[in-house]
């Protein structure tokens, strides 16, 4: 009996490991292929290479940013007192009913005034809007229409019964709009990169960016496919594949004129826009029916709000899907290889089923986890640069996303997860468009060579109400949010919307809590286990 135990449990340790071995070849052939064109181009003095600091975009790139900018107010501010004002601006119920039932639309209309009290005559206001209950730990986002002559409407949904309280946000007048957006696109300076080089025990630092604006020689380090680049200055006696991390910091610079800069101070941010209405009491009407939604699958098309939130736990409007127990994630993931790319908020997803699922082993370098008992391998890759962080950022192992997808074989026990945003913000939008149509680009190929592959986007969520706007408001990540949208709604794709549901939730955390991060999966795992 001992000895048949013990050989048991050698059979499975040395299973554990060749599984481990094998994923670890697997992804060193990954990281390492074409590695003169994809980490160590060098760049002859006489190299031509044009200064990044304005991207050209291609046609479909170009047609994004056009429908974007199009929303987007832009005009000059010679004083403050002439900018949209919370406090002066009113709200109001239209076609206000004696009784609410659920599953009502409400609409409320905002007429936006400036400071002075005048009206204001156009649109572009950054306005959030939210109703809630905090007894039943409800919530759920709105839609906002902008006339673009100062009024605006705000359409709820009333989800569920009871009390309704309802929150609308300037969070930053059309000014301070105008002036983010012309800000973001002056140059990549907000940002400073200096890159680490090593030569066995020496290293050397040196300037790095995504704008080459130095007549000295530079190391150049791109994608197989897409034409994007980001630089550093060659040391002298290091190979530019020697790169081995990057570290960043903020510069102490600002594209906000004196004039506008008033228009970030905290007590300008986020401002409640006071109505003349009491709070809402909802009713169920009819009797309630059994939900006729499909179950939620890749492909469907997320709707606005997609969801609310009720004695918190995240519902969505457009399908259905149920909490998973633990036996029931396992099930789902059995057989299951999943590659999560993005930034930290992503890295909260593979660490949420670390710990929720004790049969997974974790190893960091590279982030992976292994269950080999149910035959689950889960992958963590970081989106390359831009890597916007107080701590070093190792680069080696961290390839663009486009050039990982390419290298995946996929398949239908194959699930990508992607998630792009929080450290674009600081940086020009043509950046971001960009590397979100690279990586569509990447996904279109995948799912033509194997279009049975689960593809999911994470959309970017909110964060603090950082004094640090001009780098990193909810703005630019709003815009980033409607860039995803509109880049992928051509491929058969799902969404995990973390934008409306961190709204939905009042998150103001750039990486939320574990109740938020618990909804998101259930979610994702309703997609793959449809």
């Amino acid at each position: 009996m001992m000895s048949r135990t013990w050989k048991h449990k050698t059979f499975m340790a040395i299973t554990v490991i060749t599984i481990i071995f094998i994923c670890l070849l697997i992804h060193r052939h990954t990281i390492q292929v074409s590695p003169s064109i994809v980490y160590s181009h060098e760049l002859n003095p006489n190299s031509e290479v044009k200064s990044s600091s304005r991207i050209i975009l291609s046609e479909d790139e170009s047609l994004i940013l056009n429908k974007i900018s199009g929303w987007i107010h832009t005009g000059s501010l010679n004083n403050i007192r002439f900018a949209s004002s919370a406090k002066n601006s009113k709200a109001t119920i239209l076609n206000p009913r004696k009784k609410y039932c659920t599953g009502d639309k409400l609409t409320i209309q905002i007429d936006m005034f400036d400071h002075l009290g005048n009206r204001k005559t156009y649109g572009g206001d950054f306005i959030r809007s939210r109703i809630f209950n905090p007894i039943l730990n409800a919530g759920a986002s709105g839609v906002v229409e902008d006339f673009n002559n100062g009024t605006y409407h705000v359409h709820f949904t009333l989800f569920w019964k009871g009390k309704v309280y309802i929150s609308l946000l300037l969070y930053h007048s059309s000014e301070a709009v105008s002036a983010l957006w012309k800000a973001r696109d002056n140059d990549y300076g907000l940002i400073s990169f200096v890159g680490t080089f090593v030569n066995r025990n020496q290293s050397s630092r040196s300037p790095c960016g995504f704008k080459r604006d130095s007549v000295e020689d530079v190391c150049e380090y791109r994608p197989v496919k897409g034409n994007e680049s980001f630089y550093c200055i060659k040391q002298e006696n290091f190979d530019c594949g020697s790169l081995t991390t990057v570290q960043t910091s903020n510069r102490k610079v600002t594209f906000l004129r004196n004039t506008e800069k008033p228009l970030f101070k905290r007590e300008n941010i986020a401002v409640a826009i006071k109505g003349d209405y009491n709070d809402i009491n909802v009713w169920t009407c009819t009797a309630l029916t059994s939900s006729n939604l499909k179950t939620c699958a890749i492909g469907m098309e997320s709707t606005l709000p997609s969801g609310f939130v009720l004695q918190k736990r995240w519902r969505p409007v457009f399908c259905n899907f149920q909490a998973m127990t633990q036996e029931q994630m396992y099930a789902c993931l059995k057989n299951k290889r999943v590659h999560f790319f993005g930034d930290s908020t992503m890295r909260q997803w593979i660490e949420y089923l670390e710990r929720k699922l004790p049969g997974l082993k974790t190893f960091k370098f590279p982030h992976m986890a292994v269950d080999d008992k149910n035959n689950i391998l889960l992958f963590f890759y970081s989106h390359s640069h831009p890597f916007v962080t107080a701590r070093t950022h190792f680069v080696k192992g961290s390839l663009h996303m486009s050039d990982e997808i390419d290298h995946i074989a996929g398949g239908p026990n194959y699930v990508l997860v992607i998630s792009l945003g929080q450290h674009f913000r600081p940086f020009p939008i043509q950046l971001f468009i960009r590397r979100v149509m690279n990586v569509h680009r990447a996904v279109e190929r995948l799912l033509l060579r194997s279009p049975d592959t689960k593809v999911i986007i994470k959309a970017e969520n909110t964060r603090e109400i950082h004094m640090d706007v001009e780098r990193f408001s909810d703005f630019h990540g709003y815009i980033q949010y409607l860039i995803v949208r509109e880049a992928f709604k051509d491929l058969p794709v799902a969404t995990v919307d973390a934008w409306d549901m961190t709204i939905a939730f009042n998150s103001y955390n750039v990486h939320p809590l574990e109740l938020v991060i618990r909804n998101q999966i259930n979610m994702f795992l309703s997609y793959i286990c449809s």
